[in-house]
């Protein structure tokens, strides 16, 4: 994986992180996913938002059933303290302040 390939997966990671914090209940789904990095400027194709679904939740940062056909995830305390930067992990970009 090059550089730019690492940075970008630290801000789809975060951007995952930040819309799932922002959701009731933190929680979304892989499709509603798409559009919000789309959105911000973070591109992704369904098979890449399925793989840092997969590298969050072995990181303990979200969950999700990989059995339905429908992916319904939902962040983890940890994921949302690295959403709103209360806690910091190296493959994850560090939220910009919010101001």
């Amino acid at each position: 994986m090059s550089a730019y390939q690492k940075t970008v997966a630290k801000h789809r990671r975060l951007a995952i992180l930040r819309h799932l914090e922002g959701c009731q209940e933190y929680t979304s789904n892989a499709s509603i996913l798409g559009d919000v990095l789309k959105g911000v400027g973070v591109a992704s194709t369904r098979d890449q938002i399925v793989t840092e679904l997969a590298w969050l939740r072995e990181n303990g940062m979200a969950t999700y059933d990989d059995g339905a056909d429908f992916v319904v995830v939902t962040a983890t305390m940890r994921g949302v303290e690295l959403a709103t930067g209360a806690a910091r992990h190296p493959d994850i970009q560090r939220p910009s302040p919010r101001g």
